[in-house]
Parts: C-alpha cells; structure tokens; sequence
C-alpha cells in the first residue's frame, strides 16, 4: 500500500523558517508529479507548491519567492522551504504526489495526512 507521511511542522514566529517533508513508500513503481496544499478551517484547499518528475516548479502567487519546493527522486521525498514565514501562511499543510504503482497501468494521487503550520508571535 502506498503512503505519504509528512514532517516539519510546528510554532515558527514572523520571519522565522520551516522545512517541510513529504515521503512516499509502498509498491511503487514510478512518481510524476509531487507538490503542497494547505488549507485553513472553513476555506478551501489551495495549491501551494508543486514539481514535476523533469523539476519543473509553480507556486501560488503569495509564496513565491519565499518558498522553494524540492525533489529526492531515490527517496520519493518532496521538501518545501518556507522562509520568510507570515501569519497568514498559517494552515494545514497536505502533500500530495501523482505516483504509479504495481499492478496499475495509470497513476492515482495520493495525499499525505497534513502537518500544522502556525506562524505567530
């Protein structure tokens, strides 16, 4: 069975840096795209960060600059970088990644179990 387990949550103040881990294990045979949502009580899931198998990378507009999203292909690992942290980065933060695996002919997405990110003073 395929899983995604995420880290690196936690209390940061303004400014302040967090590193995020996603890993992927279980029967797999090859992982396309990986990213990041984040989602906050009553609002919906917003795109934060994905990258491609190629490395190809897109952020939502409000992160750019401060975040950079990564890639450990031999792992099935994906990081997000944040700096430069706000209050309203504040979320439950969810990685996902589009991954194909044995006996399937087609790739499913599979999201991890979400990590609190709380930036305040």
């Amino acid at each position: 069975q395929v899983q995604l387990v995420e880290s690196g949550g936690g209390l940061v103040q303004p400014g302040g840096s967090l590193r995020l881990s996603c890993a992927a294990s279980g029967n797999i045979v090859e992982v396309y795209d990986m990213g990041w949502f984040r989602q906050v009580p009553g609002k919906e899931r917003t795109l934060v960060a994905r990258i491609t198998s190629g490395g190809s990378t897109n952020y939502l507009d409000t992160v750019q600059g401060r975040f950079t999203v990564s890639r450990d292909n031999a792992q099935h690992t994906t990081y997000l970088q944040m700096n430069s942290l706000k209050p309203d980065d504040t979320a439950v933060y969810f990685c996902y990644a589009q991954i194909l695996r044995v006996p399937y002919r087609d790739p499913s997405d599979f999201w991890g179990q979400g990590t609190q990110v709380t930036v305040s003073s």
